[in-house]
């Protein structure tokens, strides 16, 4: 049975990562951009991994460029927005793309294993999937769902 523990994906350090290195945690995967209305979630997401990562809690970023060109900076770039300005600590990863024939294979599986309102593709920045500590999705939350909203349901996979 596939999870997300069968794909990799870059850093925005450039380093290759086998998503296994997550195993046994429990994770909300997020498609970021810099110049976005929901942009400020970085703050929602930061606490949740500030406060939830003692317990086996990790947010991972994938900033995506493919609405409204919201994401156009480079690795470099992207990371020093993140930090500057909203202290980002959890793991972000290099940019990729979440739809269409370039999509990352990672987002082809989550987008499999939960679909949206209006089917599978994702619609907007800022698209939320909870993983449980197997790798299975078990949630896939609109953009418009506020971080700090998910905490009660992370809090019960931990």
């Amino acid at each position: 049975m596939t999870s997300i523990y069968d794909f990799s994906a870059t850093t925005l350090a450039g380093q290759d990562v086998a998503l296994k290195a997550y195993e046994g945690k429990v994770l909300l995967i997020v498609n970021t951009a810099s110049a976005c209305g929901f942009t400020p979630q970085y703050r929602g997401l930061e606490q949740l991994h500030e406060s939830l990562a003692p317990r086996g809690f990790s947010v991972l970023g994938f900033p995506c460029n493919q609405f409204g060109g919201q994401e156009p900076g480079d690795a470099t770039q992207i990371g020093a927005f993140c930090a500057l300005n909203y202290g980002v600590t959890f793991p972000m990863f290099d940019k990729i793309e979440v739809n269409g024939d370039h999509a990352h294979p990672l987002y082809n599986f989550l987008k499999s294993e939960k679909s949206g309102l209006l089917g599978s593709a994702i619609k907007w920045n800022f698209t939320k999937f909870l993983v449980d500590r197997s790798g299975m999705v078990v949630g896939r939350y609109a953009p418009t769902t506020k971080p700090e909203s998910l905490k009660e349901e992370i809090e019960a996979l931990l």
